[in-house]
């Protein structure tokens, strides 16, 4: 109940912001995400902070869970890129078209003109977050990264990517155990209302946010280096997280 009041509150706020500043939705929705987090029990840990805004940023993520879209946007100032099938979700859609998401098909006869149309808002001043596994994982791994999910780090707007890992480490108090986390993540073919429901139950869930050294504009050679350096930093600092250390300071040639 609670929180479809704080969303019946926010949602209207948001639609009118997104209409009259672009910078004021940004704010707006970190501070809902928050909001939202509190209400679900889900505490955010940060180890690093968000690039500085002295160029558009691209920030890279691994992904197991809805929960995800919670944390992520309540830390990081950037729209979301999703698959177009989200949009037409009923209530989801809408509410991550308030966010300002991205959606995109990734089909070869569509690419071109996504690109260009993420492109020019991120010259516009628009940072993303994308997550290039392209589907959720069960949480005890990161999966493979796409390279092709990189190509607008090397567009014209040459924006700084940042490379975010997201770990579940604490449940109602307790260090997650390897068998926690496929019931934390939301991945394979679960259905979304079941999983949510059983993760309203539990009374608390921490995500620690890994937030790596950003990597400027030029330093790597093509999106395939990049992807192996991103999959290389984000799996490795949440393989530390996993285990209850803490990831080493990010290296990169």
């Amino acid at each position: 109940m609670l929180l479809a009041l704080f969303a019946l509150i926010g949602l209207p706020v948001q639609a009118l912001l997104v209409r009259v500043s672009r910078r004021a939705p940004v704010w707006f929705a970190q501070i809902f995400w928050r909001g939202i987090a509190a209400i679900l029990g889900l505490k955010i840990r940060c180890l690093g902070a968000p690039v500085a805004r002295a160029r558009p940023a691209l920030f890279i993520a691994n992904h197991s869970t809805w929960l995800d879209i919670v944390a992520l946007g309540a830390v990081l100032p950037g729209a979301f890129v999703a698959k177009s099938e989200i949009n037409g979700w009923p209530f989801v859609g809408f509410m991550a078209r308030l966010g300002r998401t991205e959606f995109v098909s990734r089909g070869r006869a569509t690419l071109h003109e996504e690109q260009k149309r993420l492109g020019a808002r991120m010259a516009a001043g628009d940072d993303f977050i994308l997550f290039p596994e392209g589907t959720t994982s069960d949480g005890n791994r990161v999966l493979p990264f796409h390279a092709s999910f990189l190509t607008l780090a090397f567009g014209e707007a040459r924006p700084t990517v940042q490379p975010v890992a997201v770990v579940y480490d604490e449940l109602d108090g307790l260090p997650v155990r390897r068998g926690d986390r496929p019931m934390i993540s939301w991945h394979g073919d679960m259905p979304l209302a079941p999983h949510a429901l059983a993760l309203l139950k539990r009374q608390s869930l921490r995500a620690t946010l890994w937030l790596g050294e950003p990597i400027a504009p030029g330093t790597l050679p093509d999106r395939k280096a990049l992807g192996r350096v991103l999959e290389a930093q984000i799996g490795g600092a949440a393989g530390a997280l996993r285990q209850s250390r803490t990831p080493n300071a990010p290296e990169f040639s």
